[in-house]
């Protein structure tokens, strides 16, 4: 049975967790999520974990920060003043923002604490500075 190898496009099925058994993400009710093996649509340990798996083979497999989301910066967590945001908007803790670099690059922003005067922003993605355990089943190699 072939096994998969970058440059294939695979269809998978998975559910994904946290250390403690939060899960934060499924295919389950949806259909495989499809991606090509290596061509960076995934986080790296994600293609890793698939490569070399045959269609049917399942397995479980824990990746860690730098292989997932990376290390949490706390550079990327600033206060800023209330006033920056749009008049049209209220600030609440978990507000999801988008903001664009010097550089152009589009960055998101949650919003993590609210006081009278300020706002604090963290830009670091939300699972970052964690291991990800993901239960995978490969269904298919296009």
């Amino acid at each position: 049975m072939a096994a998969a190898k970058s440059g294939d496009t695979v269809r998978i099925h998975y559910t994904g967790t946290l250390g403690d058994g939060t899960q934060f993400d499924s295919s389950e009710g949806r259909d495989p999520l499809e991606f090509p093996l290596g061509g960076g649509q995934v986080i790296p340990g994600f293609d890793d974990a698939v490569t070399g798996m045959s269609v049917g083979d399942q397995k479980t497999v824990t990746i860690e920060p730098d292989d997932a989301y990376g290390q949490r910066h706390e550079q990327l967590v600033q206060q800023v003043p209330r006033n920056t945001l749009p008049e049209n908007i209220d600030p609440a803790v978990g507000m999801q923002l988008q903001s664009q670099s010097p550089d152009g690059q589009i960055m998101n922003l949650v919003i993590v604490e609210v006081e009278e005067e300020s706002i604090t922003l963290d830009a670091n993605h939300p699972l970052s500075g964690q291991a990800l355990t993901f239960e995978i089943e490969l269904v298919e190699i296009a």
